[in-house]
């Protein structure tokens, strides 16, 4: 059986678990999968009707990105996204928590943009400043480590690089100016395979 990826090709969720699926050259089908028309092969895999799905070679399948990522990281554990320190794992954990609500936040405020003038502004503002505040964060961890966590690449950079990725398809790289220590973070990981692979495309 082989290993199977449902995904759309712009999702920053499905982008996690595709980087982490290269870094790993782990082989995976990518189903591109149609979230708006959803086909009952995908709903039975996937209740929550999302992307990622993993389907593995046992035939174990997961959805939910994070969890995704984990597995991949216990089961495949080279090289390893997670630090083995238990507190230190957990302030990884805690990272890519950080990471995953900034692209949730990403994702709300372009799904407010695209309703136009039926957009709501409050809204909108809130969403920035959300984003702006824990952008903030990354930038003084930046400051302090070469990556997100520590001096090493983990799940917090997987995370957050997939969550600004989307961020620049939709709202353009003015953010690099605001923030010079991430827009640096950014385009570094943009030399490896496994990132420039997953671009999202319009």
């Amino acid at each position: 059986m082989s290993r199977t990826l449902y995904y759309t090709q712009r999702s920053p969720y499905a982008r996690k678990v595709r980087i982490v699926l290269a870094e790993k050259q782990l082989p995976c089908q990518l189903q591109e999968t149609d979230i708006k028309n959803k086909s009952l092969e995908f709903l039975n895999l996937s209740p929550i009707g999302k992307v990622p799905v993993l389907v593995d070679e046992n035939g174990l399948v997961l959805w939910d990105s994070t969890l995704i990522v984990e597995y991949l990281d216990e089961t495949y554990p080279e090289p390893a996204f997670y630090p083995n320190a238990r507190l230190e794992k957990i302030r990884c954990r805690q990272g890519e928590e950080l990471a995953d609500a900034l692209t949730d936040m990403i994702v709300g405020l372009w799904y407010e943009v695209r309703k136009g003038d039926g957009a709501n502004l409050v809204a909108q503002t809130q969403y920035q400043s959300a984003i702006d505040r824990v952008l903030g964060v990354f930038e003084q961890k930046r400051k302090e480590s070469l990556y997100l966590l520590n001096d090493t690449l983990t799940a917090v950079d997987i995370a957050a690089l997939s969550g600004i990725g989307y961020y620049s398809l939709r709202f353009g790289k003015d953010w690099q100016q605001q923030y010079p220590k991430i827009a640096q973070w950014f385009n570094q990981l943009h030399r490896r395979e496994s990132v420039q692979s997953t671009i999202p495309r319009e």
